[in-house]
């Protein structure tokens, strides 16, 4: 049952492959990249590490790309239908379900009100800058880190959580951490995810492995095709809550905000759904944040106490 009121919602067909867990998508095997050596394009000129969550001010106003999707009666939303707790079909409804979920609810109830029409495409890790870029959704809510590499691509809101890269293993693994024990493990990373931007700054010797989704990670480790994954800390929870052979090793080593995407020439949307989001925020303990935090989160991360605060750079 959602936190949120439910919208009238459609799921359309994924985009790209990787979709559902019974069919994994494609693996692709790179060489380990070495410390030091640069792939990543330049970021944004002004973007640091310490500004990147600075997004535009809230505001309430109908500009453009709002009145766009107001004319078209509905909100197309990129999402994950794959990951447990955040964006995953309930098994016996089949209905999309999760935090990232409510959150892409919130936002079409405020634009379009409370019989909104909500379009969940269902979009790969890497398909999701894309997918902002050509219009194929108006906005991507999933697990997606805010960085300046990104934001040279698409823009972001205030962020909505905080997370942190992790490394998830078999329980019985001699892995440790994110350290030299992974060193000529192999390592499987979404393509595109902050993960493997991670493993190309230092792969401590790892075989690093690409696939589509995360979730495709955590098939070829139960298949043994991978000896860990590195994603999201909150992902690898949920994953971890999925199957109880395999574990969180160390602890969190970096430090990640997760927002909303939406396209570069979208300012009037950028400022409502930052006041979409200031308003999930407020209410303290019952706000519809926590509320959310208590149904899909908590449970496998505990010890949160509230929504991260917002920033802005204007």
């Amino acid at each position: 049952m959602a936190v949120m009121a439910a919208a009238a919602t459609v799921l359309v067909p994924a985009l790209g492959r990787g979709a559902h867990p019974e069919v994994p998508g494609p693996v692709a095997e790179h060489r380990a990249y070495e410390p030091g050596t640069t792939h990543a394009t330049p970021a944004g000129a002004g973007c640091t590490p310490g500004t990147a969550a600075e997004s535009l001010r809230p505001s309430p106003d109908d500009g453009p790309a709002v009145e766009r999707i107001k004319k078209k009666g509905q909100l197309v939303v990129g999402v994950d239908q794959n990951t447990y707790r955040w964006g995953y079909r309930d098994r016996d409804t089949g209905a999309l379900e999760g935090f990232d979920i409510d959150l892409a609810r919130a936002i079409a109830k405020d634009i379009l009100g409370p019989d909104a029409k909500v379009v969940f495409q269902a979009v790969p890790t890497n398909q999701r800058i894309p997918a902002v870029q050509q219009r194929t959704v108006d906005m991507v809510v999933r697990t997606m880190t805010i960085n300046c590499e990104r934001k040279e691509k698409v823009a972001f809101s205030t962020a909505y959580f905080q997370a942190g890269q992790q490394v998830l293993a078999p329980k019985a693994s001699p892995i440790t951490a994110f350290d030299d024990s992974l060193r000529g493990k192999r390592v499987c990373t979404a393509d595109g995810s902050t993960g493997q931007a991670e493993l190309r700054r230092r792969s401590h010797g790892a075989r690093v492995l690409t696939a589509p989704n995360q979730l495709d990670c955590l098939v070829r480790l139960q298949l043994g095709e991978a000896d860990a994954v590195v994603t999201d800390s909150a992902l690898a929870a949920a994953q971890a809550a999925q199957d109880p052979t395999v574990e969180l090793k160390g602890k969190p080593f970096t430090d990640e905000s997760y927002g909303v995407a939406m396209n570069r020439d979208d300012p009037d949307l950028v400022r409502r759904v930052n006041k979409v989001l200031d308003d999930y925020r407020s209410g303290g303990d019952d706000s519809p944040w926590m509320r959310a935090y208590r149904m899909w989160l908590k449970a496998d991360l505990p010890g949160i106490s509230g929504p991260p605060a917002p920033e802005y750079g204007d």
